[in-house]
């Protein structure tokens, strides 16, 4: 396996991360073309209050208009990874790994599945019990039960095994946000944070170096 490189952004807008993620995600496709040097990257950053819309999304299930956005300090991006909307905002830790999973011996279904054992073992370090559920990708925690909810969202691409996108896990997440849309593309399900769960505030640094830890563990 190839060493993994972390950067952290911190609070950065949606517009850069995006642009900086995706230069970086077509570097890394140009250089393993051409056979040249290349880092294989993992970065964790926050993001001010954003919706993002991805390739198999319905418009509908963003039930606030352009005025009503403004109003919450909002923004909405159509993106170019799968899944359906979701929200990204302060106190929310989002990861985008930018990966040559050839490297790492995966295939995408096989990475996914790490993304939420690398989230699920974090979950387990602060006593929650967190599971995948079946037909919706990403970490949920009471899933045969009517109180099923979500407490990390995952949305991928990938052009030649390289990897873009990638998770979002709600530490001490304003919850409130995902009551304007149905998350994706769930009406029926719930969403919740570790905050949430443990009913305290949560050092979102420490999450972050437990995710990596457990990002390390996994795709080894």
């Amino acid at each position: 396996m190839k060493d993994i490189n972390f950067l952290d952004w911190g609070l950065i807008s949606y517009a850069d991360a995006w642009k900086q993620q995706t230069d970086l995600f077509n570097h890394l496709i140009a250089a393993k073309i051409a056979g040249e040097p290349y880092e294989n990257l993992i970065i964790t950053c926050e993001h001010p209050h954003v919706y993002t819309l991805g390739k198999s999304g319905k418009e509908n299930n963003m039930l606030l208009g352009e005025a009503q956005l403004k109003a919450i300090d909002a923004t909405l991006y159509y993106i170019d990874r799968g899944g359906d909307i979701t929200y990204h905002g302060p106190g929310q830790l989002v990861c985008y790994p930018i990966l040559n999973l050839e490297d790492f011996h995966l295939g995408l279904k096989e990475y996914i599945h790490r993304l939420e054992e690398a989230v699920i073992d974090v979950c387990a370090h602060y006593g929650i019990i967190a599971e995948r559920m079946e037909k919706a990708t990403g970490v949920w925690l009471d899933i045969n039960t009517s109180r099923v909810r979500k407490i990390c969202a995952i949305g991928v691409r990938s052009s030649r095994y390289v990897t873009m996108h990638g998770l979002a896990l709600n530490v001490n997440t304003a919850l409130r946000y995902f009551s304007y849309i149905h998350p994706c593309g769930f009406i029926d399900k719930g969403v919740t944070s570790l905050q949430q769960e443990l009913h305290q505030e949560v050092n979102i640094e420490e999450v972050k170096e437990l995710l990596k830890q457990n990002l390390v563990r996994c795709l080894g």
